[in-house]
């Protein structure tokens, strides 16, 4: 097993390496970034200045409608599969994946989902013009023709979606090294864990939604034809059921990577490592209960508003705990600030914030003021943007070392990380003023009132994109002339199974399992037995 990789095009394609398949799918949600990032610079630019300066109405909600869709399932989730990829098989000491052919299978079928779906804006009557949430009867009644093709190609993603999840269910169930118990895995590997079993359980729904809007359409069935005797509600009640799982679908994963650079700059292990664990199942559990409190304007009983109210509020609970325990973490902890960890901290502060916010829109009777306004848009941001991308950012540079053996720069990166920090800030924060001041969202117009903030919220769009062309030359620049770097254990805080590899991670790895002998996972005593060609390695880590 001391081959390397395949030469040419042919590695890429075929491989069944676990690392070369996380590489497969950052690659591409990085380009998915990129073109979602240049819908939004669109809409941004059109929004600059009141009355229709670029595009047309019809083009500017289709660019609303794609720059959601590419951002949530085409950059965002693909990246931390990516990262799962990547790192779950080295973080419990794994040789690969556990269905690698199904591993490449779930790749090289997303490029051909988002190029179908990405097809359509050059359809015939344009492409899907309903909002990313796309509500019935927006998409059954009234879509253009393309919105077959967008049916389609959200099947290929959501079939993407369940192989990834199983192959991660069945490598973290079967695969773990000798004595490493559930309870000493890293946060990251068990945020993914729950993670792909909220994915198992939702995405088939999404795919029945999407079935449901395609017999509609072509078919003169009327599950949300009212006119047939259907609801349009019921396509809310069924999409929500899978879009609010969505949500911690994102998060949860991202809460794993910064509960494991926090602790790294801290130089001690993470606070309350078993109620972090709790409380992620909780957060996951809760997500299946709260579904409408995205519906509160559609007439619901009062006794549903309460519910999903209170249900909502009950989410703050276990992830208040998550919060603390980081805060903790770094509480007298021997902190340095390099990158990763800058974006941790920002991470911690603005998910906070859009928390609270989100706390603010779960009150039944104020969610009627702030439905459907920018509130909801910056709301939204704040919890995707600074918690999903920021802590996406925060991984790249913090494993980034470890993939490719250099290290980046790290002037450029906290340039890079001010960048975004001051541009997101200046993007989004003027949308909550838009929205408390009754601004709707996904118009293409507005009026003069809320002519100031739109600019200042446009200036702060292509700021933050510019960060973005940053990160790419960085890491570009990193992967090509960065200073070599040959310790196994990058950062100095770092702890776990993935320091104890050689700097490049090989090809392959823990041909010969390793054996961990006691303690939790970064806190206690390790006893490492690696293949061969590897040392011997026993950290010992000050338990704090």
């Amino acid at each position: 097993m001391a081959h390397g990789p395949a030469k040419g095009l042919g590695r890429w394609l075929f491989t069944t390496n676990h690392k070369d398949i996380g590489t497969l799918y950052l690659l591409f949600s990085f380009a998915m970034f990129l073109l979602g990032g240049a819908f939004a610079m669109i809409i941004r630019a059109e929004l600059f200045q009141p009355g229709m300066q670029l595009i047309e109405p019809e083009f500017f909600i289709q660019m609303t409608t794609m720059h959601g869709l590419v951002m949530v399932f085409g950059a965002i989730m693909p990246a931390f599969v990516g990262l799962a990829n990547w790192m779950i098989p080295l973080m419990i000491g794994a040789p690969d994946m556990a269905l690698p052919r199904m591993n490449n299978l779930s790749f090289w079928i997303l490029p051909f989902a988002f190029a179908i779906l990405v097809s359509t804006l050059f359809m015939e009557g344009g492409g899907p013009n309903f909002g990313w949430t796309f509500y019935a009867p927006l998409s059954t009644t009234y879509a253009p023709d393309s919105v077959n093709y967008f049916i389609f190609s959200m099947h290929i993603m959501g079939a993407s979606s369940i192989m990834g999840s199983i192959n991660i269910i069945a490598t973290v169930m079967n695969m773990r090294a000798p004595g490493m118990t559930y309870m000493k895995m890293p946060l990251f590997v068990w945020t993914w864990l729950i993670t792909a079993f909220l994915l198992v359980a939702v995405m088939p729904v999404l795919a029945g939604a999407v079935t449901m809007m395609l017999m509609d359409i072509n078919f003169g069935t009327s599950f949300f034809n009212a006119a047939g005797g259907g609801d349009p509600v019921l396509f809310q009640h069924v999409f929500w059921f899978f879009g609010h799982p969505e949500v911690y679908i994102i998060i949860l994963p991202a809460f794993g990577v910064v509960s494991q650079i926090i602790p790294t700059y801290s130089r001690k292990p993470l606070f309350g490592y078993s109620s972090m664990v709790y409380a992620t199942a909780a957060i996951a559990f809760l997500s299946f209960v709260v579904w409408a409190h995205h519906m509160f304007t559609v007439g619901m009983p009062i006794a549903g508003e309460l519910y999903f109210m209170y249900a909502t509020m009950l989410i703050a609970v276990p992830t208040g705990v998550k919060v603390f325990n980081w805060i903790t973490t770094m509480y007298r902890g021997a902190l340095t600030y390099e990158t990763p960890m800058l974006f941790s901290i920002a991470f911690v502060i603005l998910f906070t914030f859009g928390g609270f916010t989100g706390l603010m829109l779960s009150v039944a009777a104020a969610d009627i003021q702030y439905h459907d306004t920018y509130f909801v848009v910056a709301h939204f941001h704040y919890v995707m943007v600074a918690g999903a991308v920021f802590s996406g950012t925060a991984a790249v540079y913090y494993w980034l070392p470890k993939w490719c053996g250099r290290m980046y720069d790290e002037t450029m990166g906290k340039v890079q990380f001010w960048v975004a920090f001051i541009a997101f800030n200046i993007t989004f924060m003027p949308q909550h003023f838009l929205g408390l001041a009754g601004m709707p969202r996904r118009y293409s117009d507005y009026g003069l009132q809320f002519t100031d903030w739109n600019m200042v919220s446009s200036v702060g769009a292509f700021l933050y994109g510019g960060a973005q062309l940053l990160l790419l030359y960085n890491i570009v620049r990193t992967v090509k002339y960065g200073q070599l770097i040959d310790d196994p254990k990058v950062w100095e805080g770092a702890i776990g199974l993935e320091w104890l590899v050689p700097t490049p991670a090989p090809y392959h790895t823990f041909v010969k399992p390793p054996v961990i002998k006691e303690g939790a996972v970064g806190a206690e005593e390790w006893l490492i037995d690696e293949t061969p060609s590897y040392a011997s390695y026993k950290t010992v880590t000050d338990a704090g």
